[in-house]
């Protein structure tokens, strides 16, 4: 979800600050954030914030932050920016993903709420919280959000995290179903097939993961979870040579729990 410096309206031009502002705009689409920066500060100092009409150039400075990776000062500004325009959504949003990069989770969700409180339930947003919620492992309440996406705007990612979350809830006859709707949306969606061979493999369906996990590879043949986890299959379906061979592969490439596996089934495949 983007967040566009110059989606804001509802604000007059001043005059006296018009130059500084343009050409800061101008700095910022050339992806001078720096330059626009000083310039945005400069229209800040001038103004002093004493006008609604001047918090535009605020706000334009937080989305210049937040594009060079000041993360912390784009809160800042939106720390600012909000109260004064609480109806803001899109100010909510900007802080919302400063926090995501900071991988702070609370505040990103609170943001993230009121975002969608303001735009009365926008889907993607529903989805973000989503994926918030699965991280404070709060399955049950994901689950109904991606529920109610799911109605308004289906896609094989819904599907799949809505899998993970009925997994996570002890429903792995869901999971699959979800994984097989994902995979029915979209057949070249790689995670899914990852995703099913994974919940197949905790089931000791071994032979239905290996059926995921070798599309999942023919769609991304240097994926070294799904080949740890092919070898896993192998080795348990009593498939030893093959197994360890993608055990093998998936330890060398930086799979250290591929270690495991090949200490307990493959020493005496390999004498």
């Amino acid at each position: 979800m983007l967040v566009s410096a110059f989606a804001l309206t509802g604000f007059s031009q001043n005059p006296k600050w018009t130059a500084w502002e343009t050409e800061a705009d101008t700095l910022m689409s050339q992806q001078d954030f720096k330059g626009a920066i000083k310039l945005y500060t400069k229209v800040i100092s001038a103004s002093k914030l004493k006008e609604k009409t001047s918090y535009r150039p605020l706000y334009k400075r937080a989305v210049a932050y937040y594009s060079s990776g000041d993360f912390n000062n784009a809160i800042a500004d939106m720390n600012r920016f909000i109260p004064e325009f609480p109806e803001n959504y899109q100010a909510r949003i900007l802080r919302a993903l400063s926090y995501r990069e900071l991988d702070d989770v609370d505040n990103q969700l609170i943001d993230v709420e009121t975002a969608l409180e303001l735009t009365g339930g926008e889907p993607q947003i529903l989805k973000w919280r989503a994926g918030l919620l699965m991280e404070k492992n709060e399955y049950k309440q994901a689950k109904e959000d991606l529920l109610i996406v799911r109605q308004l705007q289906d896609d094989p990612e819904v599907e799949m995290n809505l899998a993970f979350a009925y997994y996570s809830l002890e429903n792995p006859d869901s999971a699959l179903i979800a994984i097989n709707k994902s995979i029915e949306l979209d057949a070249t969606f790689a995670p899914a097939y990852l995703y099913g061979g994974s919940f197949s493999l905790e089931e000791e369906n071994y032979e239905l993961a290996l059926k995921y996990l070798e599309i999942a590879l023919k769609l991304d043949p240097d994926n070294v979870t799904a080949q740890f986890y092919k070898g896993i299959a192998l080795v348990e379906l009593k498939k030893e040579t093959e197994g360890c061979r993608c055990l093998t592969k998936a330890f060398m490439a930086g799979q250290d729990d591929a270690g495991d596996y090949l200490k307990q089934y493959c020493y005496g495949v390999e004498k």
